[in-house]
């Protein structure tokens, strides 16, 4: 008994349609089936996992989330994702982890979370 996995974690949008655009155009996640909620929102899929809850319509101050600093991604495809960032006019960060050969490509969303994609070695 345990974590096995990473669920998923939800951003307040402040405008779900430009959020929804970054995840899918953008990023590659999947506008996907979401249940019936009385509040507007979407969820965006990595394969069949809904990994990123979008909410509209509530306060950003409604809620404190403590020190979260950003969300990662594991990714592949390195050079495509750096030429789809650069064809969406997305500025990004780029590091290679000291010692591990991971490269990491960082973004931040319409909300203004930083979003970190690490591609492994044998991908750059």
């Amino acid at each position: 008994m345990g974590i096995d996995a990473i669920d998923h974690y939800t951003i307040l949008a402040d405008d779900v349609d430009a959020s929804r655009d970054f995840y899918v155009d953008v990023l590659g996640l999947r506008d996907g089936e979401r249940p019936p909620f009385d509040f507007p929102g979407a969820w965006l899929y990595v394969g069949d996992v809904p990994t990123v809850h979008l909410v509209g319509g509530r306060s950003k101050g409604a809620t404190d989330t403590g020190s979260i600093d950003h969300v990662a991604f594991r990714g592949s495809g390195l050079s495509a994702m750096r030429d789809r960032l650069t064809a969406a006019d997305v500025d990004f960060r780029e590091r290679t982890v000291p010692g591990f050969g991971l490269t990491q490509l960082f973004v931040t969303d319409p909300d203004g979370v930083t979003v970190e994609i690490n591609f492994k070695a044998d991908d750059t």
